[in-house]
This record gives structure tokens, C-alpha cells and sequence, in this order.
């Protein structure tokens, strides 16, 4: 019998599954390398807390 996820593990369970939907569309519309790098630089803008901000335009 399987035990029961906490109220956590089952939000990250459906972040996990919507993240593995939208990795198999950008696969199927633009092939792994995109999908991969895309999900790369998604991880790398978190890393350095860039994440949702804007570039500042370049004078």
C-alpha cells in the first residue's frame, strides 16, 4: 500500500507533472535541444535570481 503524500509532496507532485507537460510540448514543437536548453536557462535565471524581472535596456 502506497502511504499518503503531505499536503507539500502532493503541490510539488502536480508542479513536477504540469513542468513534465510543458517540457513534452516544447519537445514535440521544437525538439529536445530547445526543450532542454529552454529548461536550463529557466533554472540558471532562478539561480541568480533573475526569475521573473525584466532586463534592464542596455544604453
Amino acid at each position: 500500500m502506497k502511504p499518503e503524500l503531505s499536503v507539500e509532496e502532493q503541490s510539488k507532485d502536480r508542479y513536477f507533472k504540469s513542468l513534465a507537460a510543458i517540457a513534452e510540448e516544447m519537445v514535440e514543437a521544437h525538439g529536445k535541444d530547445f526543450a532542454m536548453g529552454a529548461l536550463v536557462l529557466a533554472a540558471r535565471w532562478i539561480a541568480e535570481g533573475k526569475f521573473g524581472k525584466t532586463e534592464e535596456p542596455v544604453h
